[in-house]
């Protein structure tokens, strides 16, 4: 099997380059620990109420973790991800020669240095990847420090983060097929890649040329990723982006619609939070751009949009008929235009 990524060192160097936490107490860390895991079976009640969704799947106690445990969590997940696609494009023969010394090395420091990166700025995740599904993370440090720069109420912030995390794991485990469908456009991506290192080495180059064009032009859109899929992955992607949206528009409209029920100062924290996503931090900026994360903050935008209309104009149970099967999920353009999915699919236009 080739070795594309030393994983060792990338779980090494994410640990060594991650940010240390905000300066707490150990009492007020195990507070914050025993607050979090109760809010998350609070927020539960609310989110399955609000959004009428009944998961099937028994929950696994939610793991309060660190910045150096999401870091490691992910190494595995980006493994599962990354060594089919290794595979593919070696045909499963081991590299040889100065690339099987430095290669894999190489691509280990650059990935452990992108989870250092997002390990400082996650709050919280639903783990796809875990063989047991219905495995929910949250980020202590980044929550305290994110509520202390926000100077929101602690408590009111918490359960407003955990809203937010709990819809995501209802989405997966309420909807049976919603995991298996995720992870087969990820096989799906790792099969669509194009073997031979030849043709991968010209789009990774045609990548770093993209780091240099995205300094020069901060209007750019363009990231990484987007250069180095091929033709066939784009259209994969292209799903996953329009499911994603979804799922994350979903995971915004609940928390908002449950919020200013129980969180007395959601209004507050929602501006304020909002706020603090327009990173101007040029470098920032940068960083996010070429990692694809303007693009999740945009997603957050476009699906809540979408949810909200379909919600107003056929109610939240027509709206469920988006969970039946992976045919009624929305495409990318009819995220666009809510009427165009509401006339497609007939459990929905029913409830006009």
């Amino acid at each position: 099997m080739a070795q594309f990524v030393d994983w060792d060192l990338a779980a090494a160097t994410a640990k060594a380059l991650g940010k240390g936490g905000p300066e707490i107490s150990l009492a007020e860390a195990t507070e914050v620990v025993a607050e979090l895991r109760g809010l998350i079976d609070e927020a539960a009640g609310h989110v399955n109420e609000f959004a009428r969704l009944t998961p099937k799947v028994a929950h696994h106690p939610v793991k309060v973790v660190d910045r150096g445990d999401w870091a490691a969590v992910n190494v595995e997940g980006l493994k599962t991800v990354i060594t089919p696609i290794a595979d593919r494009l070696t045909g499963g023969r081991e590299l040889n020669g100065i690339s099987a010394m430095i290669g894999p090395r190489l691509t280990g420091v650059q990935a452990g240095t992108v989870l250092a990166y997002l390990s400082g700025r996650v709050l919280g995740q639903f783990e796809v990847f875990s063989t047991d599904p219905g495995e929910l993370m949250l980020v202590a440090p980044n929550i305290v420090e994110a509520e202390r720069k926000l100077e929101a109420v602690p408590h009111d912030f918490r359960l407003w983060v955990c809203l937010h995390e709990v819809t995501h794991r209802s989405q997966f485990t309420a909807v049976p097929w919603m995991r298996d469908f995720f992870l087969s456009q990820v096989r799906d991506f790792a099969d669509a890649a194009q073997a031979g290192n030849e043709q991968f080495g010209e789009r990774l180059r045609a990548a770093l040329g993209a780091l240099a064009d995205s300094a020069r032009n901060p209007e750019s859109r363009m990231s990484v990723l987007d250069i180095v899929q091929t033709p066939a992955q784009r259209v994969i992607v292209d799903r996953l982006t329009a499911l994603m949206t979804v799922l994350e528009g979903h995971a915004e409209f609940v928390m908002d619609g449950v919020g200013p029920e129980v969180v007395p100062t959601v209004d507050e924290i929602r501006a304020r939070f909002n706020k603090r996503r327009e990173s101007h931090n040029p470098i920032d900026r940068l960083v996010r751009r070429l990692l694809g994360i303007e693009m999740k903050m945009r997603q957050y935008a476009e699906g809540h949009k979408f949810v909200q209309t379909v919600v107003e104009r056929v109610g939240i149970d027509r709206f469920n008929e988006i969970w039946t099967s992976p045919q009624t999920l929305p495409t990318t353009a009819e995220i666009g235009d809510p009427d165009a999915w509401i006339e497609r699919v007939p459990g929905a236009s029913a409830g006009g």
